[in-house]
Protein backbone atom coordinates (compact mmCIF):
# COMPACT_ATOMS: atom_id res chain seq x y z
CA UNK A 1 0.00 0.00 0.00
CA UNK A 2 1.54 3.21 -1.17
CA UNK A 3 2.41 5.95 1.37
CA UNK A 4 1.29 9.29 0.75
CA UNK A 5 3.27 12.14 2.36
CA UNK A 6 1.29 14.70 4.52
CA UNK A 7 2.60 18.37 5.16
CA UNK A 8 2.80 19.16 9.18
CA UNK A 9 -0.11 21.65 8.97
CA UNK A 10 2.26 25.10 11.02
CA UNK A 11 1.71 25.79 14.14
CA UNK A 12 0.16 29.08 15.41
CA UNK A 13 3.41 30.65 16.87
CA UNK A 14 5.21 29.76 13.30
CA UNK A 15 2.60 31.49 11.16
CA UNK A 16 2.19 34.32 13.32
CA UNK A 17 5.94 35.33 12.35
CA UNK A 18 5.68 35.37 9.28
CA UNK A 19 2.45 37.44 9.55
CA UNK A 20 4.47 39.78 12.20
CA UNK A 21 7.21 39.92 9.44
CA UNK A 22 5.27 41.52 6.68
CA UNK A 23 3.48 43.79 9.25
CA UNK A 24 6.70 45.14 10.44
CA UNK A 25 8.40 45.83 6.33
CA UNK A 26 4.73 47.05 5.70
CA UNK A 27 5.62 49.53 8.95
CA UNK A 28 9.04 49.89 7.74
CA UNK A 29 7.71 50.86 4.14
CA UNK A 30 5.68 53.29 5.59
CA UNK A 31 7.93 54.69 7.84
CA UNK A 32 10.55 55.71 5.16
CA UNK A 33 7.93 57.04 2.88
CA UNK A 34 6.71 59.21 5.90
CA UNK A 35 10.79 60.19 6.68
CA UNK A 36 11.02 61.20 2.84
CA UNK A 37 8.16 63.09 2.60
CA UNK A 38 9.40 64.94 6.40
CA UNK A 39 12.64 65.21 4.43
CA UNK A 40 10.70 67.13 1.20
CA UNK A 41 8.38 69.27 3.52
CA UNK A 42 11.82 70.52 5.61
CA UNK A 43 13.18 70.99 2.04
CA UNK A 44 10.59 73.19 0.73
CA UNK A 45 10.01 75.24 3.71
CA UNK A 46 14.27 76.04 3.77
CA UNK A 47 13.20 76.91 -0.16
CA UNK A 48 10.24 78.98 1.16
CA UNK A 49 12.12 80.84 3.44
CA UNK A 50 14.95 81.41 1.83
CA UNK A 51 12.11 82.80 -1.08
CA UNK A 52 11.08 85.23 2.03
CA UNK A 53 13.76 86.16 2.48
CA UNK A 54 14.67 87.18 -0.90
CA UNK A 55 11.27 88.98 -1.12
CA UNK A 56 12.23 90.90 1.93
CA UNK A 57 15.95 91.85 1.25
CA UNK A 58 13.75 92.83 -2.52
CA UNK A 59 11.39 95.14 -1.10
CA UNK A 60 14.32 96.60 1.51
CA UNK A 61 15.91 97.79 -1.82
CA UNK A 62 12.87 99.05 -3.38
CA UNK A 63 12.25 101.21 -0.17
CA UNK A 64 15.56 102.04 0.16
CA UNK A 65 15.17 103.22 -3.65
CA UNK A 66 11.95 105.10 -2.69
CA UNK A 67 13.79 106.50 0.16
CA UNK A 68 16.28 108.26 -1.95
CA UNK A 69 13.52 110.21 -4.04
CA UNK A 70 12.50 111.34 -0.26
CA UNK A 71 16.50 112.76 0.02
CA UNK A 72 17.07 116.84 -1.25
CA UNK A 73 17.81 116.81 -4.82
CA UNK A 74 19.61 120.34 -4.69
CA UNK A 75 22.50 122.35 -3.75
CA UNK A 76 22.52 125.87 -1.78
CA UNK A 77 26.01 128.16 -2.16
CA UNK A 78 26.71 130.88 -0.21
CA UNK A 79 28.81 133.64 -1.08
CA UNK A 80 30.53 136.45 0.48
CA UNK A 81 33.50 138.29 0.96
CA UNK A 82 36.52 137.40 3.27
CA UNK A 83 36.76 141.67 4.07
CA UNK A 84 33.60 141.42 6.36
CA UNK A 85 36.84 140.30 8.64
CA UNK A 86 38.64 143.78 8.37
CA UNK A 87 35.96 145.29 10.79
CA UNK A 88 36.95 142.72 14.07
CA UNK A 89 39.69 144.25 15.32
CA UNK A 90 41.10 141.68 17.35
CA UNK A 91 41.59 137.67 16.47
CA UNK A 92 38.61 136.77 19.32
CA UNK A 93 36.39 139.10 17.34
CA UNK A 94 37.10 137.73 13.76
CA UNK A 95 36.72 134.42 15.23
CA UNK A 96 33.72 134.98 16.82
CA UNK A 97 32.45 136.26 13.37
CA UNK A 98 33.22 133.15 11.42
CA UNK A 99 31.16 131.15 13.64
CA UNK A 100 28.58 133.25 13.53
CA UNK A 101 28.56 132.57 9.39
CA UNK A 102 29.27 128.74 9.87
CA UNK A 103 26.05 128.47 12.24
CA UNK A 104 24.01 130.42 10.24
CA UNK A 105 25.28 128.10 7.00
CA UNK A 106 24.24 125.03 8.99
CA UNK A 107 21.18 125.73 10.30
CA UNK A 108 19.55 126.46 6.70
CA UNK A 109 22.11 123.38 5.32
CA UNK A 110 24.33 125.23 3.04
CA UNK A 111 26.59 123.17 1.14
CA UNK A 112 29.38 125.25 -0.55
CA UNK A 113 30.49 128.50 1.23
CA UNK A 114 32.62 130.58 -1.32
CA UNK A 115 34.64 133.01 0.29
CA UNK A 116 35.92 135.72 -2.39
CA UNK A 117 38.17 138.66 -2.53
CA UNK A 118 36.37 142.07 -3.61
CA UNK A 119 39.53 143.44 -3.99
CA UNK A 120 40.82 141.02 -7.19
CA UNK A 121 43.85 139.50 -5.01
CA UNK A 122 44.61 136.21 -6.38
CA UNK A 123 44.07 133.78 -3.54
CA UNK A 124 42.91 130.56 -4.08
CA UNK A 125 43.97 128.43 -0.81
CA UNK A 126 44.38 128.69 2.68
CA UNK A 127 47.89 128.85 2.74
CA UNK A 128 49.42 131.11 4.83
CA UNK A 129 49.06 133.72 7.61
CA UNK A 130 46.34 136.40 8.51
CA UNK A 131 48.71 139.36 8.85
CA UNK A 132 46.32 141.69 10.09
CA UNK A 133 42.93 143.92 9.97
CA UNK A 134 43.31 145.77 6.55
CA UNK A 135 45.48 143.46 5.07
CA UNK A 136 44.72 142.61 1.38
CA UNK A 137 43.75 139.21 1.03
CA UNK A 138 44.57 138.16 4.17
CA UNK A 139 40.97 137.82 5.47
CA UNK A 140 39.90 135.40 2.93
CA UNK A 141 42.68 132.88 4.02
CA UNK A 142 41.50 133.12 7.64
CA UNK A 143 37.86 133.23 7.35
CA UNK A 144 38.16 130.39 5.16
CA UNK A 145 40.52 128.14 7.21
CA UNK A 146 38.41 128.97 10.21
CA UNK A 147 34.72 127.66 8.45
CA UNK A 148 36.98 124.72 7.22
CA UNK A 149 37.85 123.76 10.52
CA UNK A 150 34.52 124.43 11.96
CA UNK A 151 33.01 122.29 9.68
CA UNK A 152 35.38 119.25 10.33
CA UNK A 153 34.28 116.17 12.75
CA UNK A 154 35.73 116.83 15.88
CA UNK A 155 37.93 113.57 16.35
CA UNK A 156 39.59 114.85 12.56
CA UNK A 157 40.52 118.46 13.64
CA UNK A 158 43.98 117.46 14.92
CA UNK A 159 44.79 114.96 11.62
CA UNK A 160 43.66 117.37 8.87
CA UNK A 161 44.53 120.86 10.98
CA UNK A 162 48.24 121.53 12.72
CA UNK A 163 48.24 124.04 15.06
CA UNK A 164 48.04 127.25 13.38
CA UNK A 165 47.70 130.84 14.48
CA UNK A 166 44.25 131.48 12.93
CA UNK A 167 42.94 128.85 15.04
CA UNK A 168 44.11 129.88 18.12
CA UNK A 169 40.90 130.69 19.50
CA UNK A 170 38.82 128.36 17.72
CA UNK A 171 38.15 125.96 20.27
CA UNK A 172 36.83 109.29 20.55
CA UNK A 173 37.40 108.00 17.39
CA UNK A 174 35.74 104.67 16.27
CA UNK A 175 37.90 102.15 14.30
CA UNK A 176 36.18 101.55 11.01
CA UNK A 177 37.16 98.70 8.60
CA UNK A 178 35.96 99.90 4.90
CA UNK A 179 35.91 98.21 1.53
CA UNK A 180 38.89 100.29 -0.26
CA UNK A 181 42.34 100.59 0.52
CA UNK A 182 42.98 104.69 -0.02
CA UNK A 183 45.93 107.39 1.18
CA UNK A 184 46.29 107.88 4.66
CA UNK A 185 44.96 111.88 4.94
CA UNK A 186 42.35 111.49 2.95
CA UNK A 187 39.16 112.25 4.45
CA UNK A 188 35.56 110.25 3.14
CA UNK A 189 32.16 109.40 4.19
CA UNK A 190 31.28 105.91 5.09
CA UNK A 191 27.75 104.60 4.94
CA UNK A 192 28.26 101.77 8.63
CA UNK A 193 26.72 98.25 8.00
CA UNK A 194 23.26 98.63 9.63
CA UNK A 195 23.90 94.27 10.33
CA UNK A 196 26.75 94.33 12.63
CA UNK A 197 26.41 93.60 16.20
CA UNK A 198 26.57 96.97 18.31
CA UNK A 199 29.61 95.21 20.91
CA UNK A 200 31.68 94.86 17.89
CA UNK A 201 35.28 96.46 18.32
CA UNK A 202 35.35 97.16 14.63
CA UNK A 203 32.97 98.50 12.78
CA UNK A 204 32.80 97.43 8.75
CA UNK A 205 31.80 100.22 5.99
CA UNK A 206 31.42 100.98 2.89
CA UNK A 207 33.07 104.05 0.91
CA UNK A 208 30.20 106.15 -0.63
CA UNK A 209 30.02 109.85 -2.31
CA UNK A 210 29.78 112.71 -0.13
CA UNK A 211 26.51 113.83 -1.76
CA UNK A 212 25.29 110.58 -0.50
CA UNK A 213 23.71 111.31 2.87
CA UNK A 214 22.24 114.13 1.01
CA UNK A 215 20.83 112.65 -1.85
CA UNK A 216 19.35 109.56 -0.76
CA UNK A 217 18.69 110.14 3.30
CA UNK A 218 17.69 113.87 3.11
CA UNK A 219 20.62 114.35 5.98
CA UNK A 220 22.89 117.48 5.84
CA UNK A 221 26.34 116.34 5.99
CA UNK A 222 27.98 120.14 6.59
CA UNK A 223 29.88 122.08 3.66
CA UNK A 224 32.50 122.54 1.57
CA UNK A 225 34.72 126.05 1.83
CA UNK A 226 35.93 127.42 -1.70
CA UNK A 227 38.21 130.22 -2.20
CA UNK A 228 37.76 132.92 -5.48
CA UNK A 229 40.09 135.25 -6.26
CA UNK A 230 37.29 137.75 -7.33
CA UNK A 231 33.25 138.19 -7.48
CA UNK A 232 33.59 136.59 -11.70
CA UNK A 233 35.29 133.66 -9.90
CA UNK A 234 32.46 132.92 -7.92
CA UNK A 235 30.52 131.86 -10.88
CA UNK A 236 33.58 131.06 -13.53
CA UNK A 237 34.80 128.38 -10.98
CA UNK A 238 32.13 126.83 -9.97
CA UNK A 239 32.09 122.72 -9.11
CA UNK A 240 29.24 121.80 -11.13
CA UNK A 241 29.67 121.03 -14.51
CA UNK A 242 26.49 123.36 -15.65
CA UNK A 243 27.34 126.02 -12.96
CA UNK A 244 25.08 127.12 -10.91
CA UNK A 245 21.04 127.58 -12.40
CA UNK A 246 19.63 129.53 -10.12
CA UNK A 247 21.37 132.77 -9.08
CA UNK A 248 20.41 135.47 -6.24
CA UNK A 249 22.04 138.71 -4.92
CA UNK A 250 20.69 140.49 -1.74
CA UNK A 251 21.02 144.17 -1.36
CA UNK A 252 18.56 146.66 0.36
CA UNK A 253 18.40 148.15 -3.57
CA UNK A 254 16.83 145.08 -5.08
CA UNK A 255 13.25 144.21 -5.30
CA UNK A 256 11.09 142.66 -2.54
CA UNK A 257 11.98 138.64 -1.77
CA UNK A 258 7.76 138.64 -1.23
CA UNK A 259 7.68 138.60 -5.27
CA UNK A 260 10.69 136.43 -6.46
CA UNK A 261 8.72 133.45 -8.17
CA UNK A 262 11.65 130.78 -8.34
CA UNK A 263 11.66 127.93 -10.48
CA UNK A 264 13.27 124.90 -10.41
CA UNK A 265 16.98 124.50 -10.13
CA UNK A 266 19.69 121.67 -9.17
CA UNK A 267 22.10 124.38 -7.83
CA UNK A 268 21.39 127.81 -6.02
CA UNK A 269 23.46 130.34 -5.10
CA UNK A 270 22.97 133.10 -2.95
CA UNK A 271 25.52 136.02 -2.78
CA UNK A 272 25.95 138.75 -0.15
CA UNK A 273 28.16 141.70 0.00
CA UNK A 274 30.58 143.45 2.40
CA UNK A 275 29.96 146.67 3.90
CA UNK A 276 30.31 148.66 0.52
CA UNK A 277 27.41 146.02 -1.02
CA UNK A 278 28.46 144.29 -4.00
CA UNK A 279 29.44 147.08 -6.02
CA UNK A 280 32.70 147.06 -4.48
CA UNK A 281 33.19 143.78 -5.83
CA UNK A 282 32.15 144.84 -9.51
CA UNK A 283 34.17 147.88 -9.63
CA UNK A 284 37.28 145.80 -8.73
CA UNK A 285 36.97 143.03 -10.91
CA UNK A 286 38.61 143.22 -14.35
CA UNK A 287 36.42 140.89 -16.13
CA UNK A 288 33.26 142.18 -15.16
CA UNK A 289 31.91 144.64 -17.66
CA UNK A 290 29.44 145.89 -15.80
CA UNK A 291 28.42 148.66 -13.89
CA UNK A 292 25.20 147.49 -11.93
CA UNK A 293 25.49 143.82 -10.05
CA UNK A 294 21.97 143.29 -10.49
CA UNK A 295 22.18 142.25 -14.34
CA UNK A 296 24.79 139.65 -12.93
CA UNK A 297 21.74 137.45 -11.10
CA UNK A 298 18.54 135.89 -11.65
CA UNK A 299 16.93 137.94 -8.79
CA UNK A 300 18.47 140.76 -7.09
CA UNK A 301 16.24 141.02 -3.53
CA UNK A 302 15.95 143.03 -0.66
CA UNK A 303 15.25 140.49 2.31
CA UNK A 304 14.74 142.97 4.88
CA UNK A 305 12.51 145.62 3.05
CA UNK A 306 12.11 147.36 6.56
CA UNK A 307 15.17 147.18 8.10
CA UNK A 308 15.80 150.08 11.31
CA UNK A 309 19.07 150.32 11.50
CA UNK A 310 21.33 151.86 8.69
CA UNK A 311 23.02 148.69 7.68
CA UNK A 312 22.98 145.05 8.06
CA UNK A 313 26.15 143.39 8.60
CA UNK A 314 26.56 140.31 6.68
CA UNK A 315 26.30 137.74 9.17
CA UNK A 316 23.04 139.19 9.89
CA UNK A 317 22.36 139.11 6.38
CA UNK A 318 22.86 135.36 5.99
CA UNK A 319 20.38 134.54 8.41
CA UNK A 320 17.36 137.11 7.36
CA UNK A 321 18.25 135.82 3.59
CA UNK A 322 18.39 132.67 4.22
CA UNK A 323 15.08 132.80 6.46
CA UNK A 324 13.38 134.77 3.92
CA UNK A 325 14.08 132.27 1.02
CA UNK A 326 13.95 129.04 2.11
CA UNK A 327 10.40 128.22 1.78
CA UNK A 328 11.11 129.23 -1.74
CA UNK A 329 13.82 127.05 -2.45
CA UNK A 330 12.45 124.33 -0.79
CA UNK A 331 9.27 124.18 -3.05
CA UNK A 332 11.30 125.44 -6.09
CA UNK A 333 14.41 122.74 -5.29
CA UNK A 334 11.67 119.62 -4.73
CA UNK A 335 10.13 120.43 -8.54
CA UNK A 336 13.56 119.05 -9.48
CA UNK A 337 13.87 115.69 -11.10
Amino acid sequence: MAEHSRKRPCGPGEHGQRVEWRKWKQQKKEEKKKWKDLKMMKKLERQRAQEEQAKRQEEEEEAAAQRTDQGRPYTLSVALPGSILDNAQSPELRTYLAGQIARACTIFCVDEIVVFDEEGQDTKTVEGEFKGVGKKGQACVQLARILQYLECPQYLRKAFFPKHQDLQFAASLQEVKIDKKLEPGLRVTVRLNQKQLSECKTYKGTVVSSQDPRTKAGLYWGYTVRLASCLSAVFAEAPFQNGYDLTIGTSERGSSVASAQLPSFRHALVLFGGLQGLEAGVDADPNLEVSEPSVLFDFYVNTCPSQGSRTIRTEEAILISLAALQPGLIQAGSRTT
